[in-house]
């Protein structure tokens, strides 16, 4: 069967018609094929790089320790006449008390070397972590034997971890045979164990590995953030709302508008270069202190909440305008009892995805000397700090092994936050949100 084409002229058959059709159908499989691949590969990058992070950052969590039979019935840790157990405490020679337990379990070493070997089992601060527990639990004063767990050395937490390998040559381990002997002996004596690392949440940056935490870093976030959100938000909105609803439609206006696309495509670093020079340089704000973090965050998040509230008022529709100016309302009026309170879930939707945003930005925080190593948990907003990124970034650029899950599991911990926040801007979105 044939028939004349209408458009060509030429001779139409049902074969050359299922030829195309053939050909159409192939061509359509070869592009769902394409999409679903791209769609697979994506996810399973994501799956790899998450699981990946999780695996390492597991480990992280956890802490090796070492149980020490202390002996807390010596006389010089009796508290004297008018004075408190605390003082007591704290003249205590806790590094003899702990060599003594030590020496009580895996016996005198005989040369200045091999007491060496054996002191590095412990973490270096494993005198003050004795003291500390003391202070918290006074009534082992007097007590003859109480077994105090105090963290092991990093790179015993790597071997009892499964993280660096033992069965290898003594030249390629961390550990000597006698050190993995002493290890050996503390497990089948009831001695060493694994335990959840809750100090990991509650301590705060230190140089040794085993323990080291992130409340420092998470509290100078959060202030940071705050001080971000404070000055981000109702300048970003109170731009968008002039930019929206009463300037001008000149082309001035419309080139502040193009300025702002173009800033919220800028590479953050180059918002660290403008903080240094603005707030640091110009206006002589402390260095790397937690002010002057939130201000150029503040100034790269800027155009992204402008975006986003421009678009959530453009959302509104106009029949509401109008219907609020012919029952008398003023310009002002309808601006802020009737657009914005209909913008608002778009414009906290965009705010939220701008704030995780800059939770996990690191280069301009480097750039405005927020890298510097800071101990002490920040009360203020003048005080220095190192940010969760920074001090992630601190911790990989670290040569202990030890820090490499540490840095993984602060990750994870970031990670947890920006997901929680992104769940809050859907949650408000869906919640929130008006279909006109």
């Amino acid at each position: 069967m044939s028939e004349i084409d209408q458009t060509t002229g030429s001779l139409y058959t049902t074969q050359r018609f299922d030829r195309r059709m053939a050909r159409r159908r192939r061509r359509q499989s070869r592009l769902k094929w394409i999409s679903g691949s791209g769609i697979v590969l994506a996810v399973t990058a994501l799956l790899v790089l998450l699981g990946s992070i999780a695996w390492l950052g597991w480990s992280g969590f956890q802490q090796v320790q070492v149980g020490l039979p202390m002996d807390f019935s010596s006389g010089e840790l009796q508290p004297q006449e008018g004075k408190s157990p605390a003082a007591a405490v704290e003249d205590a020679n806790f590094r003899a008390l702990v060599s003594d337990a030590v020496t009580r379990v895996l016996g005198d070493p005989q040369d200045r070397q091999a007491e060496r070997a054996r002191d590095a089992l412990l973490s270096t601060s494993a005198a003050r972590e004795v003291g500390r527990k003391l202070l918290a639990s006074p009534d082992w004063l007097g007590r003859g034997r109480v077994v105090v767990w105090v963290p092991a050395g990093d790179e015993v937490g790597q071997i009892v971890k499964g993280r660096a390998p033992r069965d290898v040559p003594a030249s390629d381990r961390l550990l000597s045979d006698r050190q993995l002997a002493w290890i050996d002996r503390l497990q089948a004596e009831g001695l060493l164990r694994t335990a959840f690392n809750w100090d990991f949440f509650t301590r705060t940056a230190s140089r040794e590995p085993e323990i080291v935490g992130i409340k420092a870093a998470v509290v100078g976030s959060v202030l940071m953030l705050l001080t971000t959100f404070a000055v981000a938000i109702p300048l970003g909105v109170a731009a968008a709302i002039y930019l929206e609803e009463f300037a001008p439609k000149t082309r001035l206006m419309e080139l502040v508008d193009l300025n702002i696309r173009n800033l919220a495509a800028v590479p953050s670093i180059v918002m660290g270069l403008l903080g240094l020079a603005l707030f640091i340089r110009f206006a002589e704000l402390p260095r790397s202190s937690i002010l002057v973090g939130g201000l150029t965050l503040a100034l790269m998040t800027l155009p992204i909440i402008i975006i986003a509230a421009r678009a959530a008022i453009a959302a509104v529709p106009d029949s509401l305008r109008t219907a609020a100016l012919q029952l008398g309302a003023s310009k002002m009026q309808v601006t802020a009892r009737v657009v914005l309170p209909n913008a608002m879930p778009g414009i906290l939707t965009g705010t939220i995805i701008g704030l995780a945003q800059a939770l996990g930005e690191t280069a301009p925080l480097l750039m405005i000397g927020m890298v510097a190593f800071i101990p002490d948990t920040p009360a203020g907003l003048s005080d220095p700090a190192a940010p969760l990124p920074v001090q992630i970034y601190l911790w990989s650029t670290s040569p202990e092994r030890a820090f490499m899950e540490k840095t993984a599991a602060a990750i994870l911990v970031l990670l947890a936050i920006m997901v929680c926040l992104n769940a809050l801007a859907v949650f408000l979105r869906n919640r929130l949100q008006k279909r006109w």
